[in-house]
């Protein structure tokens, strides 16, 4: 269990004798402080870490990282000073003080990271990350103790509190990093030090931040240009994807493709959907080939579940481990199916949307039988990609569905592109209230029709399922 003084030696070189008192977990949020935790005050765009010290030691907070003054009547030591072996702390709870609260758990995991030598297995994509990590994370369990991030504590913050967790225990660790602008992945790994990395594609999400498709490549590469030389080191790279394909150039560590082309050291074919059942294929390994059935769902997620399985062959699982692992997965898209009072079907992936993820979706909802209507949102960050984006969606919309909901007005940049696609007006709305939308629902949905509702996660567009969901 990380201490008291692994915290302070990470931070300044010194290990205090006797300052021993453990530390359960690290949390950034003063409601998910439980006993023993340490809490680290972040100062975000919307609310100040440093105001909810006091919350956080009443749920059983034992420290605090904060970076300026709080509560008087709190203790604090500064680690900006020079502190001795044998400093004399304040009784329990009370705060260090340093100067970058961020950077300063960024160190302190690191330095718990370097503890121990159990192998880490680094995940980033532009889209599937999420996904892959969590299969990957399912299917080594079959054989060894796994830590993984939960949720989306895949970036600055997430990713070293994750760390924080780790202890003798766990055999392998799986960790999704998320990117945003160049370095940002560089500088996770080396908190991290994976020695196996996982490339899902390339996307053009977070573009208006990181630039263009080529930029975000660059960015990704990261990860592997981070890996240890082969024999330690793995790549696991889509080879069906030619950004990620051709970073086998960018790295010294061992190259395992995945992907649809039998070229790929681990692929497969006879892929057949079987909607909300699951997916059937035939998966290639050297001479070794396999029928297999899945319960995830559509198409796309042949590419998850070859990359967790390339990870679970290199980490040394039987093809029995990882058929179990896949027939027992409870991994999948955050996509949820529920029923609603007409009878009908609604796809709930309201969690987030790009360009890649809506196309994954409306192929999905192409493969269900019955009468298939879209509600659809824009789409965020896609910078110089926005119209082009917007567009690619609009024209597998009109190609899939009978009815299309424009949501709000980005989504109106897919209704013009489904229009010109081919979807006669008659069967597009445009609207901007989420309750008109609930309402247009109603008045149309019958036994039988399949609505896919997927938007960016900022429209909330969660809402107008849960409505529709409890009216069933």
């Amino acid at each position: 269990m990380l201490t008291l003084a692994d915290v302070i030696e990470a931070l300044t070189g010194v290990r205090p004798i006797g300052a021993t008192p453990g530390i359960s977990e690290g949390v950034v949020d003063s409601r998910l402080a439980i006993p023993a935790s340490l809490f680290v005050a972040i100062k975000g765009n919307r609310t100040d870490g440093h105001q909810y010290v006091s919350h956080a030691f009443a749920n059983g907070a034992r420290f605090a990282l904060v970076q300026h003054e709080i509560d008087p009547s709190i203790p604090v030591v500064d680690l900006g000073k020079p502190i001795s072996a044998d400093h004399a702390f304040p009784p329990l709870p009370f705060a260090l003080c340093v100067k970058d609260t961020t950077k300063a758990l960024q160190t302190v995991a690191a330095f718990w990271r370097r503890k121990f030598t159990t192998r880490v297995i680094g995940i980033t994509g532009s889209v599937g990350k999420s996904t892959t990590k969590e299969l990957t994370a399912e299917i080594l369990s079959q054989r060894y103790r796994t830590l993984k991030n939960q949720g989306n504590f895949n970036n600055e913050v997430g990713l070293p509190l994750t760390l924080l967790r780790l202890g003798p225990g766990y055999d392998r660790v799986v960790l999704e990093m998320g990117f945003y602008e160049p370095g940002e992945i560089a500088s996770l790994c080396e908190i991290a030090k994976p020695q196996v990395g996982i490339l899902t594609n390339i996307g053009t999400v977070h573009a208006s931040r990181a630039g263009s498709q080529e930029t975000i490549a660059h960015g990704k590469s990261e990860l592997v240009r981070a890996l240890p030389p082969a024999p330690t080191g793995s790549a696991i790279l889509n080879i069906d994807d030619p950004f990620i394909r051709e970073m086998a150039n960018l790295t010294q560590a061992k190259v395992i493709y995945y992907g649809l082309d039998s070229k790929a050291d681990l692929w497969a074919d006879e892929i057949e959907s079987r909607g909300l059942d699951g997916i059937h294929f035939k998966i290639h390994h050297g001479a070794d080939a396999f029928n297999l059935q899945a319960p995830l769902i559509g198409r796309h997620s042949i590419h998850t579940i070859l990359a967790a399985a390339a990870a679970a062959l290199n980490e040394g699982l039987t093809w029995q481990e990882i058929i179990l692992g896949l027939q027992h997965a409870t991994s999948q898209l955050r996509l949820v199916a529920v029923k609603t009072r007409q009878g009908a079907l609604i796809l709930d992936d309201t969690y987030n949307a790009s360009p890649e993820s809506m196309l994954a979706a409306l192929n999905l909802l192409n493969e269900l039988p019955g009468r298939k209507i879209a509600v659809l949102g824009g789409m965020n960050e896609l910078g110089q990609y926005e119209q082009l984006g917007h567009n690619k969606v609009g024209i597998r919309a009109a190609e899939v569905v009978d009815k299309l909901i424009a949501f709000q007005e980005k989504a109106q940049l897919i209704a013009t592109a489904a229009q010109k696609a081919g979807l006669p007006g008659e069967f597009i709305e445009i609207i901007d209230d989420e309750n008109e939308v609930i309402q247009a629902l109603n008045l149309t949905l019958r036994p039988g029709d399949v609505v896919l509702v997927k938007g960016a996660h900022s429209l909330r567009m969660d809402r107008i399922v849960q409505a529709m969901e409890v009216e069933g």
